[in-house]
């Protein structure tokens, strides 16, 4: 299934190319690694997998024969050419040329209709299988979270620091927006450490295979969810400022006046030193709160 640094370097050479740290192209050559991923996902034949940044195809042909359809997005031209080459002839995969994020909060709606799409068809699960680029993804794994189609799981590669942030407490540096809204919609493991050798070219940081898994119990309603990105968003932008300061710029006067007579919140408190249950208590509230008439 893998293949080696020097198979990977031939690939290249032959395209006339060379990975672009633009694109935080970093090849995952440890065998054991990728088989470590692969199964943490326990793919099932009606299963549609996302894979972003499929490169030279490794982990593709893998995913391609277990899972019922792939959907893979490359932003690379030259690496979009192999990977048709590869692979252009198995009839359950599709190519999708271009960025994996339509706009810095949405996925692109040609991935997201590929998806819908081949779940039609198969009636399966949605995952994210990937080594994923690091520029994308923390955009990528919240947009997945909040929006649609739903998603059953993500299993990914990510820096080290990114998984950091995902499993973050309160009070900490690496608490954030991407903290509250995982694990407010999600169970988070981390499987395995990946040290940079473990790809070529090898990057400066140490990276992680995670799991995330959105709770399907009782999920936050649409409304919650929304009001949840919005209010972490942009209270963090202002982390070292009081929630008073912040939330002047987010709600309206009365929802703020309301806020302060409301002994269950403490409006001089940062960002940070609200836990993930109390960001969730806040959205909820405000999201149902009966609109005043016009």
């Amino acid at each position: 299934m893998t293949q080696t640094k020097h198979e990977i370097r031939s690939i290249l050479t032959a395209a006339g190319v060379r990975p672009l740290k633009r694109f935080g192209q970093h090849f995952l050559i440890d065998g054991n690694l990728m088989r470590k991923l692969v199964a943490a996902a326990e793919l099932r034949p009606d299963d549609v997998v996302l894979e972003v940044g499929p490169g030279t195809g490794a982990l593709t042909e893998e995913l391609v024969r277990q899972a019922g359809h792939v959907v893979a997005v490359e932003i690379d031209r030259t690496l979009q050419s192999v990977c048709r080459d590869r692979l252009g002839d198995r009839p359950n995969f599709t190519l999708i040329a271009g960025d994996v994020l339509g706009s810095k909060h949405a996925i692109a709606p040609a991935v997201r209709d590929a998806l819908r799409s081949r779940q039609r068809g198969l009636g399966g699960r949605i995952l994210l299988v990937a080594n994923l680029p690091y520029q994308v993804a923390t955009p990528l794994i919240v947009d997945l979270l909040i929006g649609q189609p739903p998603i059953a799981g993500m299993y990914v590669t990510i820096q080290a620091e990114v998984a950091d942030r995902l499993q973050a407490s309160p009070g900490t540096k690496d608490y954030g927006p991407l903290t509250v809204l995982t694990q407010a919609l999600a169970d988070l493991q981390r499987i395995a450490r990946v040290p940079p050798e473990a790809f070529w070219p090898a990057p400066e940081v140490d990276s992680a295979i995670v799991r995330v898994i959105p709770r399907t119990g009782e999920p936050l309603p649409e409304a919650t969810r929304q009001r949840l990105f919005a209010l972490v968003h942009g209270c963090f932008n202002h982390r070292r400022k009081t929630l008073r300061w912040s939330l002047r710029n987010l709600l309206d006067a009365d929802d703020l006046a309301g806020l302060e007579f409301d002994d269950r919140w403490d409006l001089t408190q940062r960002p940070e030193e609200i836990d993930v249950d109390g960001w969730i208590n806040l959205a909820r509230m405000l999201a149902e709160k009966p609109s005043r008439p016009g």
